[in-house]
């Protein structure tokens, strides 16, 4: 079952008031690959919370002066290290019940 943090069910106009980003920034983080929104049948965009908190991360780097591209590299950085931890821990839990 989809955690309610990744069900994509916000509307870019909530998602607007609810991080002070213009429909402009939001649309741009979307253009650059650094949130990927869902479409209605009707194309609307269709964010989560988790969306959410990735957008209020980005808009805390760039004011801090972090350009985008940096923040987009840092963020796949994470990803893979994410990722090759669960490829890790997976590894150790097959191992172990294939000992036995």
């Amino acid at each position: 079952m989809t955690s309610y943090k990744h069900k994509k069910v916000i509307t870019i106009g909530i998602v607007n008031e609810l991080t002070g980003l213009s429909v402009r920034q939001i649309r741009y983080y979307e253009e650059c690959g650094l949130i990927y929104p869902d479409r209605s049948k009707n194309g609307t965009r269709k964010y989560s919370f988790s969306d959410i908190e990735t957008l209020m991360n980005i808009a805390e780097q760039r004011e801090e002066g972090v350009q985008t591209r940096e923040i987009k590299h840092n963020m796949l950085k994470k990803k893979n290290k994410q990722k090759v931890k669960e490829e890790m821990l997976r590894g150790q839990i097959n191992a172990h019940f294939h000992q036995r």
